[in-house]
């Protein structure tokens, strides 16, 4: 039987544009609506919601369909918490007001 795989563990897996790594964020054991595809997860096979390294794209997938990578880097973030600490551009004046 396939090592269990938990909530954190760094994967990756194969897709049309390559090879892709991400966090697994949840442990689906029930079917279940995803992307307006039925995902037929149970206890004995579940799935997983896995959060990609480089976007904040989401992907279900089969434990079988993952491969377990070391655990990354502590300076290893997804993009969304990348995003979440970028600082955010000034706010530009607005316009048609005249200082006063």
């Amino acid at each position: 039987m396939p090592t269990e795989l938990e909530v954190g563990d760094h994967v990756s897996w194969n897709s049309e544009a390559g090879r892709v790594s991400g966090i697994v964020r949840k442990k689906v054991t029930a079917p279940t609506q995803f992307k307006g595809y039925t995902v037929r997860a149970s206890e004995r096979e579940p799935q997983y919601l896995i959060e990609s390294d480089r976007t904040d794209h989401l992907a279900m997938h089969k434990g079988s369909a993952l491969r377990k990578l070391r655990s990354p880097s502590p300076k290893a973030e997804t993009a969304t918490q990348r995003r979440s600490k970028a600082p955010m551009p000034p706010r530009s004046p607005r316009r048609g007001r005249e200082a006063g």
